[in-house]
Formats: structure tokens, C-alpha cells, sequence
């Protein structure tokens, strides 16, 4: 395992993490999420996302359990959770300071930790300032509950707000974004974020790696039964695959599926090593309901070194989607 620095913060992160988006509660139980989260650890990974809408807090339930049985050192990894969806009552939603620090102080109790490493807005808030937002995270910094906060899903003008309010007020700006990436969701990362990267020096720990695993290659074939595209409130990715755009992206991946069999690795691992190309990357979360998917996907940083610029050119032939560079001259 090798780790990266998040973004221009001191702090390392595994470059491959486990997530518990779906699976924890959901799909995998106590038992099998310990076993998943030792797996991973004893890999080098380092890092473990959650958030409060995870299974309505049960996915931090069942993470927080494990890591207090597990017993390892407080120091030795990063957990995180993040802040929006916590409930149906007008004060259990959104970034409001009475929500964001609730909502802290209710994923330390589930977790189980006395502080967060990191703690994200989990998207954008239209109804909350955002300056109110910055101020209660920079509050719970102060406090010693959480050690750095970030965005999810924000806009690139949305964080270059939220840093300049804190640099006018002295307050802790955010440093890090948690964004979907992956080979079919490039634009926002490769194009909109590119200022972000370069001028405030963000890091970026990214979500669905593996498109909600339409880039495993399981979804060529059909749906498998128990796959994360037939549980009740997810009907929305079975209704995305089976959309025009859907199946044009299943053609893409049985394309890619070629590839690599020429390379001598799944279609997961490329998936997951083209993310890790990016340098923006500081860590692909994973996510996993069974040992043998942790464990084949964890091998792909070891597969990185075979993503060469000739590979790299044959993926952008098959995808056809990359986004213009906003810095490459006129």
C-alpha cells in the first residue's frame, strides 16, 4: 500500500480506502463488515469513510463497533463521516450550525472515537450562508472534535467561496473534496476542479471508483440477485443502467474488457488504477460486500505501473469523454 498526501495537508492517506456507502447495514452485517475492515487494514488501509445518512447511522454503528473490538491504535487510521441527511425534521437537515454540530456529536457517539479525522459537507446547502457553515465547522476544529473538514459534490465556485470567507474571517477553510470519479464521471474532477487543485492545493478522496459497478464488468450479462441494483431504495441505478446512456456505457465496458485481458487484470482493477493515475487522487474509496471483491480490487495498486501512456491512449479511444483541459493554451 502506498499513501498520499491529502491534498497540501500534513496528513497521510492510504491511496486505496474502504467506504461503507450501501453495503454496511445493507448488506453486510457486523460480522462481515469486521472481516472486511481487518482485511483492509491489514493491507495498509489507513482510512474509513461513513457518514450520517449511511443506513440512517447504523453504518457507523457497525463501523464503530468494530473498531473498538478490533482495538487497534487510534493513531494508526482516519475515519470520517459527513454532514447533510440525518433525519426528516427541519433541524436534522442541511448546514446550519445547530445541524452541523448535532450531527457531529451524533457520529462520535456511534463511531465511538472522540474525534473525527475528517468531517465533510455532504453536498451544498442553498438554504444555509455559507459562511455559517464555515464558521460551525472552524468552531468544532477549535473544540478538538474534528481534526479537518471538507465538501462533497461541491461546486468549484461553491469552495473557492467557502475559502475566501474563511481567509477574510481567519477561520480553518476547508482543505479536502469527496467527489464521484470515475472513467464515466470525469468533467467536474478533470475540468471544473482543476483551479481547486492547483490554487488552493485541495486533496480529493473519491467516491464510486467502479461507477456503482458498472465498471466491474458484473452488469454484461444482466443484474446478479443480492447486487447493490436490487436492494429497496436503490431502484434509481437499476432505472440509470437500463437508460440509453446505461447500456451505451455497458457496450464501453465489454470494450474495455478486452483490454484487460491483454493487461492480465480485471475490470475492476483497471477501473480503480486509472483513478490512481490521476495525481489529484489522494484516495479511491472502495467499497466491498464480500473478502474476494476487497481483495481483488485492493491488488490494483499493484497494477498501476501497467497503465502507460499507450494503454492510457486505448481507454480515452474506447470512452471518448475527455474532458478539455482548462489550462491547455488556445
Amino acid at each position: 500500500m502506498q499513501y498520499r498526501r491529502l491534498g497540501k495537508s500534513g496528513l497521510k492517506v492510504s491511496e486505496l480506502s474502504l467506504g461503507s456507502w450501501v453495503t454496511f447495514h445493507n448488506q453486510v452485517d457486523y460480522d462481515k463488515a469486521k472481516n472486511l475492515m481487518t482485511l483492509a487494514y491489514d493491507a495498509g488501509v489507513n482510512f474509513f469513510d461513513n457518514a450520517e445518512a449511511y443506513a440512517s447511522g447504523q453504518a457507523e454503528v457497525i463501523m464503530g463497533k468494530v473498531l473498538r473490538d478490533t482495538n487497534w491504535g487510534r493513531d494508526s487510521y482516519i475515519v470520517s463521516s459527513k454532514v447533510f441527511w440525518g433525519g426528516q425534521k427541519a433541524t436534522q437537515r442541511g448546514l446550519s450550525r445547530k445541524h452541523v454540530r448535532d450531527a457531529c456529536d451524533a457520529a462520535l457517539k456511534r463511531l465511538g472515537v472522540d474525534y473525527l479525522d475528517l468531517y465533510y459537507c455532504h453536498r451544498p446547502d442553498p438554504t444555509t450562508p455559507v459562511e455559517e457553515t464555515v464558521r460551525a465547522m472552524h468552531e468544532l476544529i477549535m473544540q478538538g472534535k474534528v481534526l479537518y473538514w471538507g465538501t462533497s459534490e461541491w461546486s468549484a465556485q461553491q469552495i473557492f467561496e467557502a475559502h475566501g470567507i474563511a481567509r477574510e474571517f481567519h477561520l480553518t477553510p476547508p482543505t479536502m473534496e469527496q467527489p464521484q470519479y470515475n472513467m464515466f464521471h470525469r468533467e467536474r474532477f478533470e475540468a471544473e476542479y482543476a483551479r481547486v487543485f492547483s490554487e488552493l492545493g485541495y486533496g480529493a478522496t473519491i467516491w464510486s471508483p467502479l461507477a456503482s459497478g458498472i465498471l466491474s464488468g458484473k452488469y454484461n450479462v444482466g443484474i446478479p440477485p443480492e447486487s447493490r441494483m436490487t436492494l429497496k431504495g436503490y431502484e434509481w441505478l437499476r432505472g440509470e443502467l437500463e437508460s440509453p446512456e446505461g447500456q451505451m456505457r455497458l457496450m464501453k465496458v465489454r470494450e474495455l474488457e478486452k483490454l484487460t485481458r491483454e493487461l492480465g487484470m480485471s475490470m475492476a482493477q483497471m477501473a480503480i488504477a486509472f483513478c490512481l493515475k490521476n495525481r489529484n487522487v489522494s484516495s479511491v474509496i472502495l467499497g466491498a460486500s464480500r473478502p474476494e471483491q476487497l481483495m481483488e480490487t485492493l491488488k490494483a495498486t499493484e497494477l498501476v505501473t501497467r497503465m502507460d501512456d499507450k494503454v492510457l491512449d486505448v481507454i480515452e479511444g474506447i470512452l471518448q469523454n475527455k474532458p478539455i483541459d482548462p489550462n491547455a493554451p488556445m
